[in-house]
């Protein structure tokens, strides 16, 4: 065991403060991580205040690890001292049902394990990547293969990247779709750049009228302001695939409404209340269809990674240091960010020279 400094929350009202835990030392199939750099997702937000009524405390969010490789166990293979590495939202999973066996451990019929907060049916808690060091089976492991330069920016690629390209990657996005993105936040940024380096025609809709000099230089073909009627008919029954990234509660009818026959929206926000029912007419009139997905697999997110790494993709962010990380919680509700927010671990050393 050694002990690793972090930062937590002991409960749901309390902000995140310096906080030591214990971490393993690595077993035969563990690697171990000096993390470099984490990722802010929204989730670590909901996870420190109980939000989704599931937290188990002491929480130490962080899902968006890059890291350095410090020690390997004995059976290790793909992996030494010195290599880049990742760790996204898992850690562990049951890795023998259906699921795991195809590679969607997110899907994982008994619940893969969190990266913080434990398993999701339930079990000994997890401590994520607001953290000097973290140690994880080498099977849930990732390669980094961005420039050195860029590390910070590839942190939030473990979640929001993720998240955004598997569903882009199922529903077969590519030259000769027309693709909608919805929002143009943490994911939102992330799907207008993947999107179009799949190569379809990306149309960014957004309530926002300021954003669309950002949307175009993301790689959006076109903004559509969606709170203007005449600007949201003119794509009526236009578009092949929408990915829908709002995480809070709206009407989905206006852009079911935007769907082509046989095509189908995609939610991967997670609203904290629910999406009201959509209009039943606009999904059997066209045969056009309503799913989510949620983040993706260890082989496809390695997938992702190459595939951002071939062409120069990375996650438009602010560096902030630990010790802002309140301040960079209450300013993401604001969504006073452009647009992840990443955490400079080396600044952890000021709270470990204090102590």
């Amino acid at each position: 065991m050694s002990k690793t400094l972090t930062y937590a929350a002991q409960n749901a009202s309390d902000t995140l403060k310096p906080y030591a835990i214990e971490r393993r030392a690595p077993n035969a199939d563990d690697v171990q991580i000096e993390i470099l750099y984490c990722g802010v997702c929204h989730s670590d937000l909901h996870t420190a205040r109980n939000e989704w009524q599931n937290t188990l405390f002491p929480s130490v969010p962080g899902h968006e690890i890059v890291g350095r490789v410090s020690a390997v166990g004995s059976a290790v293979t793909r992996f030494k001292v010195g290599d880049l590495a990742g760790v996204g939202c898992m850690v562990d999973s049951c890795q023998h049902c259906a699921p795991c066996a195809e590679g969607d451990e997110q899907y994982c019929e008994n619940g893969f394990t969190g990266t913080y907060n434990g398993p999701v049916f339930g079990g000994e808690n997890t401590y994520g990547g607001y953290s000097e060091r973290i140690v994880v089976k080498e099977a849930f492991v990732l390669r980094i293969s961005h420039d050195e330069g860029d590390l910070a920016a590839v942190a939030p690629l473990l979640c929001a990247g993720i998240t955004t390209y598997s569903p882009l990657s199922h529903w077969k996005v590519g030259p000769g779709k027309k693709v909608g993105i919805v929002g143009l936040g943490g994911l939102g940024h992330m799907g207008v750049k993947i999107a179009a380096a799949m190569g379809a025609h990306v149309v960014l809709f957004t309530t926002s009228p300021n954003k669309r000099e950002d949307g175009l230089r993301l790689g959006a073909k076109e903004v559509v302001v969606s709170k203007d009627p005449e600007q949201m008919q003119a794509h009526s029954n236009s578009l092949d695939f929408i990915l829908n990234t709002v995480a809070a509660q709206h009407d989905l009818d206006p852009f079911l409404n935007l769907l082509k026959r046989d095509g189908t929206m995609t939610l991967v926000g997670a609203p904290e209340h629910p999406h009201p029912a959509p209009t039943v007419f606009n999904l059997i009139f066209k045969r056009r269809s309503l799913a989510g997905s949620l983040i993706g697999g260890i082989r496809e997110t390695q997938e992702m990674l190459d595939f951002c790494a071939t062409h120069n993709l990375v996650s438009d962010i602010e560096m902030i240091d630990i010790q802002s990380i309140n301040e960079a919680y209450e300013r993401m509700l604001k969504s006073d960010v452009k647009y992840r927010f990443v955490i400079d671990m080396a600044s952890l050393k000021k709270d470990a020279a204090a102590a």
